[in-house]
């Protein structure tokens, strides 16, 4: 027999499961997959991405990533998503370059990079929205991960999404 905690618990993670594969099968730029999808269900890498959220706070002096730190802290999943660097080849100047060569050469970002990501993680949210599991999308845990290096070299824009299954998320109503 399992009690709420865990059937809650279980959800989440099975929800988490359905977000990696909402964010591997969104929609890409030229169809071309650059998404890393993480899932973090284990109190050691939680706890190292909270402290790296703190000792962020701290060296900015971002209140904003010391709020977010406390209120993943019980979250029994968090689920990063990251868009590996690679221009699209489109030549738009969408990223201020004429040319992605010119791009390519400032180690910059790639305008379409930065919106597969938006759709990987909107796709993530939806899933976890429609079977009302509490989650937000937190820059913050992006960017600790990607200080980590948890996704990866070659990603350089990240977002994060915990996943909370209490009687009020929380994710919002912060203070």
């Amino acid at each position: 027999m399992k009690n709420s905690d865990q059937l809650e618990k279980d959800a989440a993670l099975n929800i988490a499961a359905l977000m990696a594969a909402a964010a591997r099968t969104a929609p890409k730029t030229r169809g071309i997959d650059n998404i890393q999808v993480i899932s973090i269900d284990d109190e050691i890498t939680r706890a190292k991405i909270i402290s790296k959220m703190r000792d962020i706070a701290k060296a900015e002096n971002r209140s904003s990533f010391e709020r977010d730190a406390q209120s993943i802290a019980a979250s029994p999943v968090i689920i990063a998503i990251g868009v590996k660097a690679n221009p699209a080849g489109l030549n738009c100047g969408f990223c201020g370059y004429a040319a992605c060569a010119e791009l390519g050469k400032t180690n910059g970002i790639c305008s379409f990079n930065s919106i597969d990501l938006g759709i990987a993680a909107a796709s993530a949210v939806m899933i976890a929205s429609s079977f009302h599991i509490d989650n937000r999308l937190m820059y913050s845990i992006g960017r600790a991960c990607l200080d980590l290096g948890l996704l990866g070299a070659d990603v350089q824009q990240a977002l994060g999404i915990p996943l909370s299954v209490t009687g009020k998320n929380p994710f919002f109503d912060r203070k």
